[in-house]
């Protein structure tokens, strides 16, 4: 018996290959299968089932395309409706998969449908439980992405309590738990960086799971703090649902190198969105004007379904050399599948030809801290999160979330210069490309972020002359 965690960072998400005698399971896979198809190839083996956990909000899932390409039926727990031919099982089937057997186990709470299976062994001990969006490492599922449901979000939680309770807590301290996502997933809200566990350990030190815990200080803990979904999440459960076009369809689609004349023309004529995906500092030295900047570096693909809101938004593409298609890859993973065409020879061939260019001005913390000596009211923006900000920030910021920069264009100060930063500069260059496409102009962004300033605040205060630079919360 083989189980593998295949874990995409970006997405922080992780699907499994699981093997026994020649017969795979593949559970919640990515929309690129060819991976899958080609390790069962390697072991000889044949993929028998693809199971889904439930209808994912934060990835288009491979289910359809595995499918189709292996042969091998669609697995959902019950309550499931999908556009599509698939299996729907009874809370309790059993499905054989060589000399192992996979068991669903039907936990309501965070969706509907969702379902755990749980790993039976060649001697039919309980030996691993594949948790979906159910159980996490140090967390559980959010309860308020349910789709076109009259249920409240603390129905959910209390259906999720008993979930808990009743179908997972009872299982022995020893199996291991596999989940769907760890840190950095919008489907939670305190994971932990940690991908596996055994459930013993969560049952000791994931605050949900706490024997004593009643079902009202369960959903109200659970509910507690969770940040506005992103808007693409109904868009990707929707594709899931129903279906969508294949992978392979949409790859040939969006491989058009577009010279900077087609480029520019395609842009002007069909509304596109220019993104870019090129770090952050080389996009601040040269881009097209209005066009945006989500950097392949870092967590892209739910940036971009957070910042564009519309999946169905076309897209036209500048990249470093050689990323187009890794870029049209992991845009169709969150379905963003109208990708129209990428800039041949990249931002230098645009340049190159004469066009029109713009930049973002950017500045060490230490030329900030020198301006700061000077002005103490400088307009500084921190796109951090609110909880990033609490703990510690620039005495005199003020936090404006990159994850709402859509509802909050009216809180950024238009007349003023504005000092940006984040954590590292990932952040705060997309939200200044976001500004500029805008029409805000006086755009200053701080090279390195929040972790550069606070390096110039372990500088003795006679070589770093600023008035109270930095400033922590009364909760750290």
């Amino acid at each position: 018996m083989k189980i593998e965690q295949i874990y995409t960072g970006c997405l922080a998400q992780g699907a499994y290959y699981i093997e026994s005698e020649g017969e795979v399971a593949v559970i919640d896979p990515l929309r690129e299968v060819t991976p899958y198809i080609e390790r069962a190839s390697r072991d000889g083996a044949k993929i028998k089932y693809v199971f889904e956990t439930h209808f994912h909000a934060d990835f288009v899932s491979g289910h359809l395309d595995l499918s189709k390409k292996t042969g091998a039926p669609i697995v959902y727990g019950p309550n499931a409706k999908t556009g599509f031919e698939a299996h729907i099982a009874n809370d309790g089937e059993l499905f054989l998969v060589g000399k192992i057997t996979l068991k669903a186990i039907h936990t309501p709470g965070h969706t509907l449908e969702s379902t755990c299976y749980l790993l039976l062994d060649e001697q039919g001990q309980e030996k691993a439980l594949f948790s979906g969006d159910t159980l996490f490492i140090g967390d559980v599922g959010r309860p308020d992405l349910a789709q076109k449901s009259d249920l409240t979000m603390d129905d959910l939680a209390g259906f999720l309590y008993d979930s808990l309770r009743n179908k997972i807590m009872t299982l022995p301290n020893e199996v291991i738990v596999y989940p769907a996502h760890g840190a950095g997933s919008a489907c939670g809200k305190n994971m932990s960086k940690e991908t596996t566990d055994t459930l013993g350990n969560q049952k000791m030190f994931n605050y949900a799971l706490r024997a004593d815990m009643t079902k009202a200080e369960f959903i109200k803990e659970v509910t507690a703090g969770l940040a506005k979904p992103p808007q693409y999440f109904p868009q990707n459960v929707q594709m899931n649902r129903e279906g969508y076009e294949s992978m392979d369809t949409v790859m040939k689609r969006a491989a058009q190198a577009l010279s900077p004349s087609a480029f520019e023309a395609a842009a002007n004529e069909t509304g596109a969105v220019v993104l870019d995906t090129r770090g952050a500092q080389l996009f601040s030295k040269g881009f097209i004007p209005n066009s945006i900047n989500i950097g392949l570096g870092g967590q892209f693909a739910p940036w971009v379904g957070a910042l564009i809101p519309d999946v169905k938004q076309e897209l036209l593409l500048v990249t470093e050399k050689g990323k187009a298609q890794e870029s049209i890859l992991r845009l169709a993973r969150v379905g963003y599948d109208n990708v129209i065409g990428f800039l041949e020879g990249g931002f230098d061939a645009w340049r190159e030809s004469g066009n029109e260019v713009d930049e973002i001005s950017s500045i060490s913390a230490d030329e900030l801290a020198s301006r700061l000596e000077k002005d103490k009211n400088l307009p500084i923006i921190d796109v951090r999160k609110p909880s990033e900000f609490a703990a510690e920030h620039v005495d005199g910021a003020k936090n404006l979330p990159l994850d709402n920069i859509n509802d909050l264009m009216a809180e950024f100060p238009k007349n003023e210069t504005m000092y940006i930063h984040c954590a590292g500069g990932y952040r705060s260059m997309m939200a200044a490309s976001i500004l500029k496409s805008r029409g805000y102009d006086n755009l200053v962004d701080i090279d390195g972020g929040f972790a550069a300033i606070q390096k110039l605040g372990r500088i003795t205060t006679t070589d770093f002359v600023c008035p109270s630079t930095l400033k922590k919360s009364v909760d750290e």
